[in-house]
This record gives C-alpha cells, sequence and structure tokens, in this order.
C-alpha cells in the first residue's frame, strides 16, 4: 500500500517537530510515531532535508528547477548543431 508523498515543505516542518519533542524528552521512537512516520523515512529525510530552512528549501527548488531548463536547452541546441553538421556534409 503506497503512501502519500509530503512536501517538502511539510517535511521540514516535520523534522522541526520531532526537534521539538526530543527536546521534550521524548525518545526518537515515540517522536516519529507521533508525526506519523517510520524511523526509516524519520531518518531519509534527515539525511536529505535536515538543516535547512523553508528559504534554503524554495532556493533549492528554484535551482532544481532551472538546472532542468537549461539542460533541456543544452540538449536542443546540441541536437540542432547535430543537424546541421549533417546538412553541411551533405548526408541527408
Amino acid at each position: 500500500m503506497a503512501g502519500k508523498r509530503d512536501k517538502p515543505e511539510e517535511i521540514v516542518l516535520k523534522l522541526r517537530q520531532v526537534e521539538v519533542l526530543q527536546g521534550q524528552g521524548k525518545s526518537i521512537a515515540d517522536a516519529v510515531r507521533q508525526i506519523g512516520v517510520t524511523q526509516q523515512t524519520y531518518y531519509r529525510w534527515r539525511k536529505e532535508f535536515g538543516g535547512m530552512s523553508r528559504d534554503q528549501l524554495k532556493r533549492l527548488k528554484e535551482l532544481e528547477t532551472e538546472n532542468t531548463r537549461l539542460r533541456r536547452a543544452v540538449s536542443d541546441l546540441t541536437l540542432d548543431k547535430m543537424i546541421l553538421t549533417e546538412a553541411a556534409r551533405g548526408n541527408f
């Protein structure tokens, strides 16, 4: 059974909740159970998003979007160059 996917903003919020619960003296297992995820998920999230603020997360998403756009542009230009090279040789 597949569960719902949490958005990165929600993940950062849940990681903060676990930190608060740990500060109140709860164990990691209890804190993670209270936010409704498994320990494995918690540790994976902490590895990926640990220490990030919402602003940093927003900037990361912007950079990933820009990176995708630039990769697509480079691949389009490379394809155009290959087509023009073949046409210049007369192999069409």
